[in-house]
């Protein structure tokens, strides 16, 4: 039987790209490896592009071959040719010819894995997540001889944090470090990859694919702050993603950088509300009701147990590795350096997560997934992200918050089946519905947006009224959840007013409320 032994990628290798605990994967790995007698079979993490899953990966002499949609009987194929030292080509999405010892996933000229970067994303799905094996350095080690260098070489690069769970969400991250290393106590770091919202797939590949990475990542703000303990935080529910994760701590444990620090896992509740921030921190801590906390002070003086606590996103951790890695590829001069990750999902055959320039183009994101239908409008920034007509802005935190978007890293695809009022009145509802009752304008407001989109219904349009609610809840909630969840509604009214009057008449120009009427 062949072997699964990643240490020697010269020699010719079948790679299986999957998702952790996909039955889909397995089959074909089985099937593989039954076939194998010197070739190595190699389960490596999911690659971000479901389209193609499960996605073979021939490798021999410098060539490899892209077989998407592998089937067991298929994989054994390509395991028999192999055997022979011969690469199949026929049928395959892609061949593409690179250096012997790659230690990235090799890029086709076209195609969905063209689409974009792929930088923080270049060991998924090309790598075995579980062993610290082909990493060359590891960043933590520059942080723990020289702490007080690399946060100021991150402050100077003006990082932001990425996603609604990092504590520095769009906020240069240098800040909150500063503040957890001045402060009294000791520090911890959290993993905040407690994101439940399945449309969101960002910061599940990083875990899944390339925990490493961020595990390093982690060690590396650990050391810059003083910090001792990680807590690695994912939900309860994908029990598949914590058993790679912990393997991947096992072997990142076994490195002269793992020694340095402690490193645990724990479970978040699967409510979408327990990835933000402060309620991460209240379930960290062990309380049934989560309430998001007052801030100020920050996690970074005043966090888990009173502990000065840095809360980030592994798709932060992963820009903190690849910038202290590829310095070069950031502009400090640019107002949201580095690169974005987004999962592109809605109306489409099957969702992709892609990793974006900052200085690109959202719009490229459709040269990656099959829309169902003709496009009609997105969805930009997850639950409570902007409706749009359009996907030409450029993916940078800035930009995307003055066309009044979300930066959360999902684009849904709409098409032309979608209400756009019905859309947002659902978002309104989950807002009603889901939100942790500790403040008075998220509280009563939901309550009260959800009413108003009711209203337009039975005929009555409150254009003005809906508008200042937005405001409202946009300066007064205590947390993201609270000053997001009207953006729906109000970006939905910016775009598409004249279906919202329609309704009002009662007509849904797209006919998909009909049957609601």
């Amino acid at each position: 039987m062949g072997t699964s032994d990643s240490s020697a990628l010269d020699a010719p290798v079948l790679r299986v790209s999957d998702g952790a605990g996909r039955e889909d994967a397995k089959v074909v790995l089985d099937g593989a490896r039954d076939a194998a007698e010197t070739v190595a079979v190699v389960n490596v993490g999911p690659v971000g592009i479901e389209e193609l899953t499960p996605l073979a990966a021939v490798t021999n002499d410098g060539t490899t071959a892209f077989h998407a949609n592998c089937t067991p009987e298929h994989a054994r194929t390509l395991v028999e040719a192999l055997e022979d030292g011969t690469v199949v080509e026929e049928d395959a999405y892609a061949v593409v010819s690179h250096d012997e010892r790659e230690t990235e996933l090799p890029i086709p000229d076209d195609g969905p894995l063209a689409v974009g970067h792929r930088d923080v994303l270049g060991r998924c799905g090309w790598t075995d997540p579980t062993t610290a094996d082909g990493y060359d350095g590891f960043v933590a080690e520059e942080a723990a001889d020289a702490p007080e260098a690399v946060l100021e070489r991150v402050e100077t690069l003006g990082l932001l944090g990425r996603g609604r769970g990092d504590a520095s969400m769009d906020e240069p991250i240098a800040e909150e470090w500063t503040v957890a290393r001045e402060t009294d106590g000791d520090p911890v770091v959290v993993v905040n990859g407690g994101e439940t919202d399945d449309r969101n797939g960002t910061d599940r590949l990083l875990l899944e694919a390339d925990p490493i990475s961020v595990l390093d990542g982690a060690t590396t703000v650990a050391h810059a702050v003083g910090a001792a303990d990680i807590i690695v935080y994912v939900p309860e529910s994908t029990h598949a993603t914590r058993d790679r994760v912990r393997e991947a701590m096992e072997a990142f444990s076994e490195t002269d950088v793992g020694e340095d620090v402690t490193i645990q896992t724990a479970e978040a509740p699967d409510m979408y509300m327990a990835a933000e921030p402060t309620m991460a921190l209240e379930a960290l801590e062990g309380n049934d009701r989560l309430e998001a906390r007052l801030r100020p002070p920050s996690p970074g003086e005043y966090g888990l147990y009173g502990r000065p606590t840095i809360v980030h996103t592994p798709r932060t951790l992963a820009q903190v590795r690849r910038a202290l890695r590829s310095p070069d590829a950031f502009d400090a001069e640019d107002a949201d350096p580095g690169t974005r990750l987004v999962t592109v999902t809605g109306d489409v055959v099957a969702p992709a997560t892609l990793e974006l320039p900052t200085g690109g183009s959202l719009k490229t994101v459709q040269d990656a997934v099959s829309l169902d239908s003709e496009f009609k409008m997105a969805c930009v920034g997850g639950q409570f992200g902007g409706v749009t007509r359009s996907l030409d802005h450029t993916p940078s935190a800035p930009a995307l918050t003055g066309a009044h978007l979300g930066t959360d890293g999902v684009v849904e695809l709409f098409d032309q089946s979608r209400c756009a009022v019905a859309t947002a009145g659902t978002r309104a509802k989950f807002a009603e519905e889901e939100n942790c009752g500790r403040c008075v304008p998220c509280r009563e407001g939901s309550k009260q947006l959800t009413n108003l989109v009711r209203d337009v219904y039975s005929g009555d349009f409150k254009d003005d009224m809906l508008r200042e609610l937005g405001r409202t809840l946009r300066e007064t909630s205590i947390c993201q959840f609270g000053k997001d969840a009207s953006r729906p509604v109000t970006t939905a009214m910016d775009e598409f007013e004249p279906e919202f009057r329609a309704h009002a008449e009662g007509r849904c120009p797209s006919g998909a409320c009909r049957e609601k009427r």
